[in-house]
């Protein structure tokens, strides 16, 4: 008879920012953390590549040595409408520039060394609560756990399978990201965001002088190019003369661009069927904010605390559910409305336009929308 698998204390399904940050902060606490990875560490992931300063204690206590990676320190911002009119300003707090391929191999190691099972190339194909436990079924094999936290990103199988609502909200206005990895030789301290009809993108400075190139477009863009991204970016994109000269001036390192495509910013619940979400898979901000990868951090910090008390039967399941998502939208709901205005602006040529036409005068009014959009250190 076969022995029945063992029971871990959190199972948590994806291996990016939040969740390895989650199972670092809970293994070294002592309790037993099983993430589930459908890659392989290192890889590569579409994403814009900046972290605000906000999270940078954070990181260094999960063991980061952040000092000794030299990474850029990135200060300034530059915005461009459509038409190439632009505006600059200090990005208080600022950031830094490292690349996914980078943090989250890193973090990997740190898991690990706290004692957290890591299963890479696994994919998990269901997760079902049953008496107080969780059964996951995964191409590694059946797992159990007491509780579970869902990190897999924008959009997942498993978002299918249980018909979360923003899944089929999706469709009305499809994006699709692209990201290269180039040599420049802009300045180090800046990161630039150019509108174009459609999307906007960006760029700025990461790990080993190399910046990441990042842009969101419409779907709908790709199609009117026959699905050809060079097509679009000529034909698109390089409206924007700031984006023109941009693409002339830089050394693509990757043989093809990274891409992901039905990404949606539609509200999502942070608790469904007992499981918790963290990282994109709770709620994302639009990109333009720059800050995603600082709520993934801050998320799994959340989440943490909250788990710790459960375990600690400081309160029941559904208290801890219900703690987690009122701390999770007092810390982010601001932010994502902030996002989801701006968004209305950015990605259309006349309103764009016209938004840096109204900040231009008045850059005061500019360092209030980047405060909205970024947190204190936690």
């Amino acid at each position: 008879m076969n022995n029945p698998p063992p029971i871990y204390d959190l199972a948590i399904a994806g291996g990016g920012l939040a969740g390895l940050s989650l199972a670092i902060q809970l293994s070294k606490r002592g309790y037993q953390v099983l993430l589930f990875e459908k890659e392989i560490y290192p890889f590569h992931k579409v994403c814009g590549e900046y972290i605000s300063m906000e999270s940078l204690h954070f990181l260094t206590e999960l063991g980061l040595p952040l000092n000794e990676w030299d990474l850029p320190l990135i200060r300034e911002v530059i915005i461009s409408a459509a038409n190439g009119k632009s505006i600059r300003e200090t990005l208080e707090p600022g950031g830094f520039g490292v690349s996914r391929y980078k943090l989250d191999a890193a973090l990997a190691v740190l898991a690990r060394k706290a004692g957290a099972v890591i299963l890479e190339n696994t994919r998990v194909n269901s997760i079902e609560y049953q008496k107080e436990f969780f059964n996951i079924s995964s191409s590694s094999g059946l797992f159990r756990a007491r509780t579970v936290c869902g990190s897999f990103g924008k959009r997942s199988n498993l978002d299918v399978k249980w018909k979360r609502s923003f899944v089929n909200s999706s469709r009305k206005k499809n994006y699709v990201g692209i990201k290269y990895h180039v040599r420049a030789g802009f300045p180090g301290h800046e990161i630039s965001l150019h509108n174009f009809s459609g999307g906007y993108c960006g760029i700025s400075k990461i790990e080993d002088d190399r910046y990441c190139l990042c842009y969101l477009t419409l779907a709908k863009n790709l199609k009117k190019s026959g699905q050809s991204i060079s097509e679009m970016e000529e034909r698109i994109l390089k409206k924007n003369p700031r984006l023109r000269e941009l693409f002339s001036q830089v050394y693509v390192l990757y043989d093809q661009p990274l891409t992901i495509s039905q990404i949606s910013f539609a509200k999502k619940t942070q608790v469904e069927n007992h499981i918790l979400f963290i990282g994109d898979a709770a709620g994302m901000i639009t990109p333009l904010c720059g800050n995603g990868m600082s709520m993934a951090l801050r998320g799994s910090k959340i989440a943490a605390s909250c788990l710790e008390k459960f375990f600690g039967k400081g309160c029941s399941r559904e208290e801890m559910e219900a703690a987690y998502q009122h701390e999770w939208n007092r810390a982010f709901a601001r932010r994502l409305r902030t996002g989801r205005i701006l968004q209305h602006f950015f990605g259309n040529p006349f309103l764009s336009s016209l938004l840096i036409s109204l900040l231009k005068p008045f850059p005061f009014l500019i360092r209030a929308i980047i405060r909205r959009t970024h947190g204190d250190p936690f």
